[in-house]
């Protein structure tokens, strides 16, 4: 399953990009979640990734560790494919 992740750095972490991304990277692989796109953003968020996660319990310790770690907070999304909208639209109003 997809997932859109939108993220803000803390702090203390936001200069450290190197170490904070290898740290995280590194709990992705250990979680089997695979990392599809990183995007820096000005805004509201400071990132907003797409990755592909084998099960919604290994998103949700990812969010759980990176805030635990400090390193700032995520806020997950399911992101669904055009067709699943689709067959979605069509149960709703079927």
């Amino acid at each position: 399953m997809k997932y859109v992740l939108l993220g803000n750095l803390s702090p203390e972490w936001a200069s450290k990009q190197s170490e904070r991304v290898g740290k995280a990277k590194a709990k992705l692989d250990k979680l089997g979640i695979k990392i599809e796109s990183i995007h820096y953003t000005q805004g509201y968020y400071d990132f907003v990734d797409v990755v592909d996660a084998p099960k919604p319990e290994a998103v949700l310790a990812f969010s759980v560790w990176y805030s635990n770690q400090g390193l700032g907070r995520i806020q997950s999304m399911p992101a669904f494919e055009a067709k699943t909208f689709e067959a979605a639209v069509k149960d709703a109003t079927g």
